[in-house]
């Protein structure tokens, strides 16, 4: 296979594995070459393929690799100077304790937009050039709104930290908010999902994610000793953010946890893989929900998050406060936690249509 020129080969990590993404802009040819690749994947939120990194791909691909990161073998590379700024920028995060997914998006979003000026000193680079990059490169592309924001985080950190520097961060504007509505089951469709589950196993994890608002990642990092049965309460430890936080486990979750683990046995995780006292993988546990999307005769496009969703909504939906459904979601802010509002349907069923009246 020969790579076309215009394609960016970029280091991703996606669901804690190192993927290669494939960036370019669309072309039917393009498309159908990169899905053909073995393994290759489309991700909605970046909006471009990607296949796992491998020795295989960055020789197919034209990746080399050095000491600490992947960077892509494109005809341009950053400017000069650019490359000691962009470690030192990681270890300026790093110190500041962000975690390894944020200093790696950061990081990879600041390369590509460093690649993209490659002929100018980082020095040289004003706000101008920052929507330039937005309207050419992103916007062009047709890349996410996600993918933006994710590069303006990325510049605002990076420039606010340098001392020499055009850039006026406070200038950096992000993209309009998108008001996209989350995703929900109803109850009936949640308890037939469940239903569907005959491995126990599998029943228990998504019946967790379910009945506690959980994120997938915070699922498989559950030990044992996360779950406080006597006082009801699932513990979360260090989740996005590095908060802790707790949830409340109804009765019946209670007993189903339980008889999973008397008979799995699990050493330290609470949901272990392949191998005693390693964690669940995270692509094991999406294809567990494909599974019983399957058995349960679920045609819509259902991800582990709907899960989480279709909780808060039901929550919501049952009478409790806002208040309490962020503290369990483990939201920032409570604007976050409001969008919740907009999915519940206790009080738009009560509308009696004027329609029924005629």
């Amino acid at each position: 296979m020969t790579v076309p020129a215009e394609w960016i080969i970029e280091p991703l990590v996606h669901e804690n594995q190192k993927r290669l993404a494939l960036k370019f802009p669309y072309k039917k040819e393009w498309n159908r070459q990169a899905r053909e690749l073995k393994g290759a994947r489309w991700s909605n939120t970046l909006k471009c393929w990607h296949v796992q990194d491998n020795e295989y791909y960055r020789k197919l691909l034209g990746v080399a690799i050095d000491e600490k990161t992947y960077t892509a073998n494109s005809p341009h590379d950053v400017a000069e100077g650019a490359n000691q700024k962009i470690i030192e920028f990681t270890r300026y995060m790093r110190s500041r304790n962000y975690s390894e997914n944020t200093i790696k998006t950061y990081t990879d979003a600041l390369r590509v937009f460093l690649k993209y000026y490659h002929y100018k000193k980082v020095e040289e680079l004003s706000n101008k050039d920052v929507v330039d990059f937005n309207n050419d490169y992103i916007k062009a592309n047709k890349y996410s709104t996600s993918l933006q924001n994710q590069t303006v985080n990325a510049l605002k950190l990076f420039f606010g930290a340098m001392k020499e520097s055009n850039i006026k961060t406070e200038k950096i504007h992000r993209p309009r908010r998108e008001k996209k509505l989350p995703n929900v089951l109803s109850k009936n469709e949640v308890k037939s999902l469940l239903e569907a589950c005959t491995n126990m196993k599998h029943k228990a994890m998504l019946s967790l994610i379910y009945s506690c608002g959980l994120r997938s990642s915070e699922l498989i990092h559950l030990e044992l000793t996360h779950v406080d049965s006597k006082r009801n309460l699932l513990i979360i430890k260090q989740a996005k953010g590095f908060k802790d936080r707790i949830a409340p486990l109804s009765n019946k979750t209670i007993e189903l946890l339980r008889e999973y683990v008397q008979g799995a046995k699990p050493a330290k995780y609470l949901f272990e893989g392949q191998y005693r006292g390693e964690p669940y993988d995270a692509r094991s546990l999406q294809k567990v929900l494909k599974t019983a999307l399957e058995k349960a005769q679920i045609t819509k496009p259902v991800t582990l998050h709907w899960l989480r969703h279709s909780y808060a909504t039901h929550l919501l939906e049952a009478g409790t406060d806002l208040r309490y459904i962020q503290e369990i979601l483990g939201h920032k802010s409570s604007k976050t936690t409001e969008i919740y509002t907009h999915v519940s349907t206790r009080s738009i069923q009560k509308i009696v249509s004027p329609f029924d009246d005629l």
